[in-house]
């Protein structure tokens, strides 16, 4: 990411009628919704003082709708239809979702994203998340716009940074349901970094810590002179397994337990006290230390992304200068004092860690609407968590944008076509860092028809990736000659987890040795089958030119290679196909003098 700020010397800002605009954090947890006031970032109350609204929607039988801590006080009486966490199903299919069997919700399997029956009706994680977008859009109204009318110019909606097009895309679309102009999505980590570089005009490596709801992220940054670049980013997952327990009962201790563990960031000891629907009393004293013992695993879990992250920006632990804390898990204890011993340094804390990503949303967010004074200009680029591609001969997974790349971005390759004549192409985009499609993400298919026919290797095929600033992607791919085009915006039905993207990145180190073994034997034998069917066209059309015994030395290296093509040494294959080559150079050369000769005749010399 890169975020630039323009302006010339002693240029006075010219008078702008200012356009509200806010950055909302739409969070697991809790969500909160911040504007710039007076070229200050800050967050917006509710009426009785609150900032943080906790993200949970309750549907009631008369078709009304409580958000947030009216739908929480009624969690554990109504957890059949009270959400909590919905962002974890944003563009997900059931077979996503981690541990649905001990869920309360009665999910439907639809195709495409996941479907959860109510009371109300039969509700996707965009319309319940839309809900919450439409308290925090009311709130932002009253407190921005207020009686003198008007509506708010649009907002940045923060996602994860591992969040995929399809999660992505449903975050856009609930924005839009909720009837709010989304200016743009934002990455968490980057949105955080925003407000402290902003805040703080700090100069360096920077790393954003984002320990929240059950995710982790971690993103490496650069920052100098107004500018900042995201140079790695990566991420890991862990969710609580709890014990089988009645629906009623997995909400009354949930709620418990988060109030403990709230409650010992600042104390020594805290009381889980709950009554089960069996009338069994559940009274347990957690000390701070306990505590600590119970989460260590899961705090040691966020070491390894954080390694590969500075790993990928070619950094020493020395080189970052500070540490960004994210998300309200940032602030145990224990997590301070590993973060610290980690990275050799105390990490920042000056801003709330439950506010700094929306704070960070509202400063851009105030940006993108126009408000700034005339001259300045801001660019923020973000990247893509994984590698982007297409399918190529032999299942392969060809590499068109890098992960770690900077959004917005646009590459394009060229291809061509396998046989003679071929007039169509399909085109897979897959999404990993593996060499074999089966092993990468299919996100879409489409075909580009109306391709001239010629002979193999002579179309020339440009197929364009283009991923926007909110790393939504769209392919397409078009003939040189014909100028003939297809096109597709890349929507899956739904999207990879955090546990899946995390998986990929690991598998893609583990087996990296063998991945390299694996794409040159498939190399090779593409080549030579393509060798085959081309010299055994050549036989059937021009075999006369070759003697007896030299169509029997030719027929012999083809059979050999034939016989190669089983084998798992792409060596031996490589050397099969020269020694084709080198047994039909004569032959290829008699054929061009014949196609030559052919086009010459009856043709005179001045007409040439």
């Amino acid at each position: 990411m890169a975020l630039l700020q323009i302006s010339e010397p002693g240029q006075s800002p010219e008078p702008h009628r200012h356009r509200p605009a806010v950055g909302i954090d739409l969070g697991t947890t809790n969500s909160l919704v911040a504007a710039v006031r007076n070229g200050i970032a800050v967050v917006l109350n509710d009426h009785d003082g609150h900032a943080l609204l906790p993200s949970i929607v309750r549907y009631l039988r008369d078709g009304g709708v409580a958000v947030g801590r009216e739908a929480e006080a009624e969690q554990a009486r109504d957890p059949r239809n009270t959400i909590v966490s919905v962002k974890r199903f944003m563009g997900r299919g059931l077979k996503d979702v981690t541990h649905a069997e001990n869920s309360p919700y009665d999910f439907l399997d639809s195709p495409g994203m996941v479907q959860i029956r109510t009371v109300a009706g039969v509700k996707s994680p965009v319309e319940i998340s839309a809900e919450i977008l439409k308290v925090l859009r009311a709130r932002a109204e009253e407190s921005l716009v207020g009686k003198a009318g008007g509506e708010l110019a649009g907002a940045v909606i923060t996602v994860p940074a591992y969040f995929d097009d399809a999660q992505r895309q449903a975050t856009k679309d609930a924005g839009k349901l909720a009837g709010l102009n989304v200016l743009r999505l934002l990455n968490e980590p980057t949105a955080a970094a925003i407000a402290y570089g902003l805040d703080n005009a700090a100069e360096g490596i920077y790393a954003v810590y984002d320990l929240g709801g059950g995710t982790f992220d971690i993103s490496i940054l650069k920052l100098s002179k107004g500018v900042f670049e995201v140079m790695a980013t990566n991420g890991d997952v862990e969710r609580a397994r709890l014990a089988p327990l009645s629906a009623e009962d997995t909400r009354v201790l949930l709620t418990q337990s988060r109030a403990a563990k709230e409650f010992l960031t600042a104390h020594t000891e805290a009381r889980v006290l709950a009554t089960l629907a069996s009338g069994e009393t559940v009274d347990v004293s957690v000390t701070q230390k306990e505590f600590q013992e119970m989460t260590r695993p899961l705090v040691a879990k966020t070491l390894g992304p954080t390694r590969k992250a500075l790993r990928d920006a070619r950094l020493e632990w020395s080189e970052v200068r500070g540490v960004v804390m994210v998300g309200g898990a940032t602030r145990m204890p224990h997590v301070q004092r590993m973060v610290a011993e980690l990275f050799g340094q105390a990490p920042l804390n000056n801003l709330d860690p439950d506010k700094v990503v929306a704070l960070g949303a509202a400063i851009q967010a105030n940006v993108l609407a126009g408000n700034k004074a005339s001259g300045d200009d801001w660019l923020l680029l973000d990247v893509i968590p994984l590698s982007l591609g297409i399918e190529t001969m032999g299942g392969l997974a060809e590499r068109v944008i890098p992960r770690n790349s900077t959004i917005p971005v646009a590459r394009a390759q060229e291809f061509t076509t396998y046989k003679d004549g071929q007039t169509a192409m399909s085109i897979h985009v897959v999404q990993g860092e593996r060499e074999l499609v089966s092993d990468c993400r299919s996100l879409a298919r489409f075909e580009l028809r109306g391709i001239p026919p010629m002979v193999a290797g002579a179309a020339r095929i440009r197929v364009t990736f283009q991923v926007d600033a909110d790393g939504l992607l769209s392919v397409s791919a078009c003939e040189a000659t014909t100028g003939v085009e297809a096109a597709i915006a890349v929507k899956p039905s739904y999207g990879l987890t955090d546990e899946q993207i995390t998986q990929m990145l690991r598998d893609s180190f583990d087996h990296a040795k063998d991945d390299v073994h694996v794409r040159a034997l498939r190399e090779q034998r593409v080549e030579g089958e393509r060798m085959l069917e081309a010299t055994e066209a050549a036989l059937r059309e021009d075999a006369d030119l070759l003697s007896k015994e030299e169509s029997a030395a030719l027929r012999a290296e083809l059979d050999a290679l034939r016989k190669t093509l089983a084998c798992t040494d792409h060596r031996t294959i490589k050397s099969g196909i020269e020694r084709v080559n080198r047994a039909s150079e004569a032959f290829a050369g008699r054929r061009m003098d014949r196609s030559i000769k052919r086009a010459l005749a009856g043709r005179k010399v001045e007409s040439l």
